[in-house]
């Protein structure tokens, strides 16, 4: 799925678990997603435990930190030349 699509499964509302991105229609946030896969979860084991999540979802939370990754990168490069 292309990324632009995947970013659209993340939803920022101030009014769901106080903005944090989380996958849309859910109260899953990005950041418990990362959390769970960085601590050695499979993608199956992901799923397992968020039974409203597809697979997707998961690919989704992974292109949205992977652009928030290059977002901040590009601000600092643009900072340090001035």
């Amino acid at each position: 799925m292309a990324e632009k699509k995947l970013l659209n499964r993340i939803e920022l509302n101030p009014k769901v678990m106080l903005g944090k991105p989380v996958i849309r229609g859910t109260r899953v946030t990005v950041g418990i997603l990362l959390e769970h896969l960085a601590s050695g979860w499979t993608l199956e084991e992901v799923l397992r435990n968020h039974p409203r999540l597809l697979r997707d979802d998961v690919y989704a939370a992974l292109a949205f930190a992977r652009s928030v990754v290059a977002r901040e990168s590009r601000r600092r490069r643009t900072r340090s030349t001035g």
